[in-house]
């Protein structure tokens, strides 16, 4: 099957967004990574919630796990100040790469290998749109949708 019928639309946000907006849709909608686009509707970044997550714990807490029993509380109350005012692109991930992503003639394996490589819970399909190869946002193939065409097609589903 190809990228193109197992694509889905998924939520996003944009670079320019709020990054507390971003926050509030991983946590509405349970979603297992941030897709963010850029400006043009261009994938920018995936980003898995627990490096985002991360983003919210001092450099501190990590380096000494002790210190998060004593100021656990204290800090999840600044959490949300800590975000107002900074974008998406300020808040995300200083290593932050491009999406990974296949054309919409690709097929399940390809999607898997490329999922697997980049240790991501989605896959961007882009189609070329155009001459001057603008990139479109096709949609998202999920980790949970090529489950389910792995199942459907091994006949347990």
């Amino acid at each position: 099957m190809p990228a193109r019928d197992l694509a889905e639309p998924y939520p996003h946000v944009t670079t320019d967004d709020p990054a507390v907006d971003a926050v509030r849709l991983l946590a509405e909608q349970n979603l297992p990574a941030l897709l963010v686009l850029d400006t043009d509707g261009v994938p920018y970044a995936v980003v898995p919630g627990s490096q985002l997550v991360r983003q919210l714990v001092p450099e501190y807490v990590m380096e000494d796990p002790l210190l998060a029993a004593v100021i656990d509380e204290r800090h999840a109350d600044t959490v949300a100040e800590e975000l107002e005012g900074r974008t998406v692109a300020e808040w995300l991930p200083r290593r932050t790469f491009k999406p990974p992503y296949v054309g919409p003639d690709a097929g399940v394996l390809q999607i898997a290998a490329v999922m697997a490589r980049a240790h991501v819970p989605l896959v961007a399909v882009i189609e070329r749109a155009g001459g001057a190869g603008r990139e479109r946002l096709v949609g998202v193939v999920t980790v949970a949708a090529l489950m389910r065409h792995f199942l459907a097609a091994g006949g347990t589903a």
